[in-house]
């Protein structure tokens, strides 16, 4: 091999770091293309490529060189990482053993033409979910099912729920990479998952309640409240805990109703009836994706009202997440109504950042898009939105603003750093 692939910071890092790729012992000027692959824990094969051109001296620095075409153009630092396509149609890329890197093949291969390309050179480049000295905990305590992320270090940390959404199970890459950033960030699964209910059908607060309760009360997490954080229907779950639940101080949603959704929610003697929805109103796109954006009924009309979910009960501020290409429903309108309820009720009106051209599933930096996936029941993939590279920006940019509302409001620091967008 005659070129050398060189990235920095050497050795393995974390996936929500980046990394700057260099080649060197090109020829000046020299046409190439990188290839990037990795495979996940089911052995589902991921792939992007770029073409480029080494400068006069033989060099190519990703940092400063423009992709001419691939998976992506243009100067992309990180492009081979959030232009991962699976191999396998609709195949969502997840991470389900945080305890295990990631390893991506880097590949110089000679020319942009495929049916001539010649390996020139390569590198394996760990990417990992555990920040150094980042504990990981299961908890089986009472009813709850979770993990337990902790920072290194005797001081108690700001403490954070995390909640994902309608597929169920127990989601930690999130939590994980969160305490990276100095927070114990609590993973909890919510149903199908151990001896948690197999489906969605009835959800109890008390559950909740327990699992904030087991936060508040752990050595290493500083009070007096906790935040919470949920993506999807975990976020309409966050919007009732920080409703009705004592001890929250922060929540985030991301793409989430302000009603309550799919299942009946029941605490003490109270039940919250899901939102309406009519399966008949899906659309087709014209790749044959299932569209569910029209299925949900209306929040605000008068047969939905008791879905809605008291907001102005809540004693902390919120932070809404909204994707503007969300086809999963309609997270723009969803944070507007609760906007305009908060003010209505004489509370501090939230922070709502929007992100255009960005789909349903926003997950930390460098993640791809999932574009589509297929329904669990129906077995057809159904289309959640998103182009990629809009989608990426967003993703880097909304993980710096979840850090910085959380630091500020749990932790008292007014900013990690700036936004980039």
């Amino acid at each position: 091999m005659v070129a050398t692939v060189t990235l920095e910071p050497a050795g393995r890092c974390r996936w929500d770091e980046p990394v700057r790729i260099t080649v060197r012992g090109l020829a000046p000027g020299q046409p190439v293309t990188l290839r990037a692959s990795l495979r996940d824990e089911k052995g589902a094969l991921f792939r992007a490529h770029a073409r480029y051109c080494a400068d006069a001296t033989g060099l190519l620095d990703l940092e400063r060189a423009l992709a001419l075409g691939g998976s992506f153009a243009g100067l992309e630092p990180m492009g081979l990482f959030w232009a991962l396509e699976p191999e396998k149609p609709f195949w969502r890329f997840l991470k389900r053993d945080v305890q295990t890197p990631f390893a991506v093949e880097l590949e110089v291969l000679d020319g942009h033409e495929p049916e001539t390309q010649r390996l020139l050179g390569r590198a394996v480049h760990e990417r990992d979910f555990l920040a150094p000295g980042v504990r990981r905990e299961p908890v089986r305590a009472g009813r709850v099912r979770a993990t337990l992320f902790l920072p290194p270090g005797s001081k108690p940390f700001p403490g954070i729920l995390d909640l994902f959404g309608s597929s169920g199970g127990l989601c930690e890459y999130r939590a994980s990479l969160l305490a990276g950033h100095g927070f114990a960030v609590l993973a909890l699964a919510y149903f199908r998952f151990e001896d948690l209910p197999e489906h969605l059908n009835d959800v109890c607060l008390e559950y909740f309640e327990e699992a904030v309760n087991f936060m508040l009360q752990h050595p290493k997490v500083k009070g007096p409240g906790v935040g919470l954080l949920g993506f999807s229907k975990g976020g309409d779950l966050c919007l009732s805990m920080a409703s009705f639940l004592k001890g929250i101080t922060a929540t985030i949603v991301i793409n989430a109703c302000v009603a309550n959704t799919l299942a009946p929610l029941h605490y003490k003697d109270m039940i919250i009836p899901e939102l309406s929805y009519d399966l008949e109103k899906y659309t087709i796109t014209e790749s044959g994706f299932l569209n569910f954006v029209d299925i949900w009924g209306n929040p605000l009309e008068k047969t939905n009202h008791q879905s809605l979910i008291p907001l102005e009960k809540a004693q902390g501020p919120f932070l809404f997440i909204v994707s503007m290409d969300d086809h999963n429903w309609k997270s723009e309108v969803y944070a507007r109504i609760a906007s305009e309820r908060l003010q209505a009720h004489g509370k501090d009106r939230p922070q709502i950042i929007y992100y255009p051209g960005t789909g349903h599933c926003i997950d930390p930096p460098y993640f791809p898009l999932c574009r589509a996936s297929v329904h669990a029941v129906l077995g057809q993939p159904v289309f959640h939105g998103g182009e990629p590279k809009a989608h990426s920006n967003a993703q880097a940019d909304a993980w710096q603003q979840i850090q910085t509302f959380f630091h500020k409001h749990l932790n008292g620091k007014k900013s990690v750093r700036p936004s980039k967008l």
